[in-house]
């Protein structure tokens, strides 16, 4: 797998990339839809890939461990076959959702013990386990295990976690290198930094995480509770310690505005459930600003439902239909809704991509956040 930065802002560090993987090529900046179980909730995969635009979608690890199972998964040829999509995936670790599985898992140096949210059964993940359950899924880009540290963790917490997730990153990372993809493609994996919002862990982190990255790393831990500007700060705090020859993922980010800002300070790769999670709940993202289609005020408004956007649904149906909708709770709002946020998304980085190549991203991107932070 290989990344090759394209086009450098001149104002911001923003910059356009190219990551090749088997199964396609991924422009940067990108964002990932999450698919967790093997679907990207409410979204047909033929619109996925033709309204959407997406060109690398997320499954995630815990989720698919525990349902459908590793046996099937095998048994279908790894999840690209599963699921019929034959663009690239990434999975993460299940790190995240072990982890806030409070009360119901127990971490140890070897791993990370915890009950089936499903059924109350005890499994364990280790980082060797992980290797061989990322292995058996076959995403293109597997992330390795880690504690997810708690966004407002005091210094010694912090600092205890990141040791031991450099531990584990390690023998993750060895398991990685002494295993091989069972479908007959390659696969990588993107170490993560972690550190909390301390200066010194985060440096540390990110030093030895370089030691195991191939073609991209992962910062992990932000958008968990800490304040927008010090996730910002972070991110700045890592931008000249991370070579521009790495791709750069921002793991869970964020609204549209928070992705902009990102971009501009370095940030290539982005995933987050808010486009399909916002939607079904009735919120859309618009270049406008933000709706609320429960509200009165769309009862009657039989415009787009954003004039500027690009996707089938947004030429196809009205505010006041896809309110309708909702109040009268039919599924096909959500869906409708859902696709709209992931092709706005899509298209936010579609269009930093062509102004970062236009030179002038910076005014754009200013003028741009301002726009779609409006509550309508």
């Amino acid at each position: 797998m290989e990344f090759t930065p394209l086009v450098e802002d001149k104002n911001s560090r923003a910059r356009t990339g190219l990551l090749k993987t088997d199964h396609g090529e991924i422009r940067t900046p990108i964002f990932m839809p999450v698919g967790t179980v093997g679907s990207v909730k409410g979204v047909y995969h033929r619109d996925l890939k033709e309204d959407v635009k997406a060109e690398i979608i997320l499954g995630n690890t815990y989720h698919l461990y525990l349902r459908p199972g590793l046996e099937i998964l095998n048994k279908a040829g790894g999840l690209h076959r599963f699921e019929n999509w034959d663009r690239p995936i990434l999975t993460d670790s299940g790190g995240f959702q072990v982890f806030s599985l409070t009360g119901i898992r127990k971490i140890t140096e070897e791993g990370c013990t915890f009950q089936s949210h499903i059924d109350g059964s005890r499994h364990t993940f280790t980082p060797e386990n992980n290797v061989t359950t990322q292995r058996m899924i076959g995403a293109d880009i597997c992330m390795a295990f880690d504690e997810c540290c708690p966004g407002d963790a005091d210094h010694a917490y912090a600092e205890k976690s990141l040791a031991l997730t450099q531990r584990w990153l390690a023998r993750y990372a060895k398991a990685f290198h002494e295993s091989e993809p069972l479908y007959g493609y390659e696969q990588t994996f993107f170490p993560i930094i972690q550190g909390c919002v301390y200066p010194d862990l985060r440096i540390k982190a990110a030093e030895h995480a370089l030691e195991y990255a191939d073609a991209g790393i992962a910062i992990g831990g932000l958008a968990v509770g800490e304040p927008t500007e010090k996730m910002y700060e972070m991110i700045e705090l890592l931008d000249p310690v991370i070579p521009r020859s790495k791709a750069r993922y921002l793991m869970g980010v964020g609204t549209p505005a928070n992705i902009l800002e990102a971009i501009s300070r370095g940030v290539d790769m982005f995933d987050c459930v808010m486009p399909t999670r916002n939607g079904r709940n009735g919120m859309l993202f618009t270049w406008n600003g933000i709706l609320n289609m429960r509200n009165e005020k769309w009862k009657d408004d039989f415009s787009p439902l954003d004039p500027a956007g690009t996707s089938f649904v947004d030429s196809t149906y009205s505010k006041a239909y896809l309110r309708h909708l909702f109040i009268a709770g039919e599924m096909f709002a959500a869906m409708i809704a859902s696709e709209h946020n992931l092709a706005f998304y899509l298209d936010v980085v579609r269009q930093a991509r062509l102004h970062i190549e236009q030179g002038d991203f910076t005014a754009w991107k200013e003028d741009a956040v301002k726009r779609i932070t409006t509550r309508l």
